[in-house]
């Protein structure tokens, strides 16, 4: 990659400007070029204000790196009815963040009746909470409440409306985060900039577009094995600086202590195409990887209205066909420097604890199945066989038009239209594409969490099931396997609706989406987990000496 003289010179002014003296202050440094709208808990949708919203709150129960759920506030729980009720049991020592709001005390600590206040606030219709339907499992009482009682100060209870056994993961959403009533009430709709939490972090500054400052909280909870008060760091300075290369250099001159994902800007200067750290930053940098839960997919519109048409992708041969012409290992290789790990399992991705590439076979490059499949659909070498017609965005035009030429090698025309993604969205949940790209990142660590994209009741707008595929033995399965809180046996039922996908083939899975982090050699404590959240209570900075 080559950077501009004049860029470099850009910078190379702007970082000039008088710094300040921190002393021995361990101070974690990074960017978010997206910004953050808001850090209240209740609207953490997006991933930068979730990985923000988790250094300031905390909810019952939390992720660790290989997601299984942990006690956060909540040092143990049952699970009783059958599934249908959760008992957490709360620590005692867990309090908010110091504010006047609290009195003379500065500080309270964080009851069950917060929760009961917190996760209620999530579906009242005055806030108007992208979260709200995090509560959807929760048994409502007569005046529209949910069914959770504070049973004494240290326990809580959920009532559901029939077991659910994802429950644990959703409450580990940033979304489940207890707040106290006090703020929330005395700043209103500024409690989006004014958050007070139980986190390892405390809120200090945060100009919008310019930077936000986090200041380690004495008091927080928890502890290492060695009995060492976390975060270890003393403070988190964020920027948000909207060009990636100015990001990139800002990085490797040592300005900022993390990088995140592959941006089109720098990934040739910093991978190979076998997806490996460039040689030249080995000395001075690392790089983390891991499975991320996301899956890029290609979908056919199966609706009515299209299946009556003479529409190609109607016919179960033709969508097989697509599947099996293209080469996914290349394609990453090509586009992603290596990055992304080839979709020849089933819809749900690698990372996630009931995947297994064993039990579920899905499509890997096979010519000759293409050219099979084709000649029984009537259309050998793709004679006959109607264009089909591909809605992207610009982002994903590059692999849209690498499965358009690897196509067409058969006979298969694709015609790629590339929108904005407001018009893409909107087209693709109103069925008014034949054939299109989306991508599907965890809300939680359940498989439920994919599969859910395929049932019946899901039918786009008012659900996720863009394709509107149907299948009585899918929705069949779905509805036993909700049922069953065994894990391992539940994963198995997990594994026969994944593999149904694949034999009826409604989407064209892509690839299974990596982590990929950055940070320089003097951080260590960064981990990197399938849900690409960035953890910072465990990161530990060695300074630099400056001469």
């Amino acid at each position: 990659m080559r950077f501009t003289f004049i860029l470099i010179v850009l910078i190379s002014f702007f970082s000039c400007q008088k710094k300040q003296r921190y002393g021995d202050k361990k101070i974690f440094r990074y960017n978010i070029a997206e910004g953050i709208t808001s850090l209240d808990p209740a609207f953490a949708r997006s991933l930068d204000n979730v990985s923000t919203v988790n250094h300031l709150f905390n909810g019952l129960v939390q992720l660790d790196d290989k997601l299984k759920i942990r006690p956060s506030i909540a040092k143990s729980w049952e699970i009783l009815d059958s599934g249908k009720t959760y008992r957490f049991y709360l620590r005692k020592d867990v309090f908010f963040h110091e504010s006047a709001l609290f009195g003379e005390d500065s500080s309270r600590s964080v009851i069950a009746k917060d929760f009961v206040y917190s996760l209620n606030r999530l579906v009242d219709s005055d806030l108007i909470s992208p979260g709200k339907w995090v509560m959807n499992p929760v048994k409502r009482n007569a005046d529209g409440s949910l069914s959770i009682e504070a049973l004494n100060d240290t326990v809580l209870q959920i009532q559901l409306k029939e077991a659910f056994p994802p429950f644990l993961g959703i409450l580990s959403m940033p979304y489940c985060s207890v707040v106290p009533k006090e703020a929330v009430s005395f700043y209103k709709d500024d409690f989006r900039s004014n958050p007070i939490g139980t986190g390892p972090f405390t809120f200090k500054y945060w100009k919008e577009n310019g930077k936000m400052i986090l200041l380690q909280n004495p008091n927080y909870f928890e502890f290492d094995a060695e009995g060492n008060r976390l975060p270890y760091i003393d403070a988190v300075a964020i920027s948000f600086i909207k060009d990636q290369e100015v990001n990139f250099l800002k990085f490797i001159r040592g300005e900022f202590d993390y990088l995140s994902g592959l941006k089109g800007s720098y990934k040739d200067e910093i991978l190979n195409t076998k997806g490996e750290l460039n040689p030249k930053y080995e000395e001075n940098f690392k790089m983390l990887r891991s499975p991320y839960l996301n899956t890029e997919y290609l979908g056919f519109n199966l609706s009515e209205s299209y299946l009556s048409k003479d529409n190609p992708v109607a016919d179960l041969r033709i969508r097989r066909a697509i599947n099996y012409g293209f080469d996914r290992e290349k394609m990453l290789t090509y586009l992603r420097n290596g990055i992304g790990i080839a979709a020849q399992s089933g819809f749900v991705p690698a990372g996630m604890a009931s995947f297994n590439a064993k039990e579920v076979k899905g499509f890997s490059y096979q010519p000759d199945s293409v050219k099979k499949l084709l000649i029984e659909a009537g259309y050998p070498n793709g004679k006959g066989l109607a264009e089909i017609s591909l809605s992207t965005t610009a982002e994903y035009l590059d692999l849209c038009e690498y499965l358009q030429h690897q196509l067409k090698q058969f006979g298969i025309k694709i015609s790629v239209d590339v929108n904005q993604a407001a018009t893409n969205n909107e087209m693709i949940a109103n069925n008014r594409v034949q054939f299109f790209r989306k991508s599907w990142v965890a809300d939680y660590p359940d498989a439920q969490n994919y599969l859910s994209l395929f049932l019946s009741k899901n039918f786009s707008p008012s659900g996720p099931n863009y394709t509107h595929f149907s299948s009585h033995k899918f929705d069949r399965l779905y509805e036993q396997a909700m049922q069953i809180t065994d894990d391992s046996l539940r994963f198995k039922l997990y594994r026969q609706m994944d593999q149904l996908i694949i034999d009826k083939a409604p989407v064209v899975p892509l690839f299974y989406d990596e982590v990929v982090r950055f940070i320089p050699n003097n951080i260590s404590g960064i981990g990197v987990n399938p849900m690409n959240l960035l953890v910072l209570k465990y990161a530990k900075k060695v300074n630099k000496k400056v001469n």
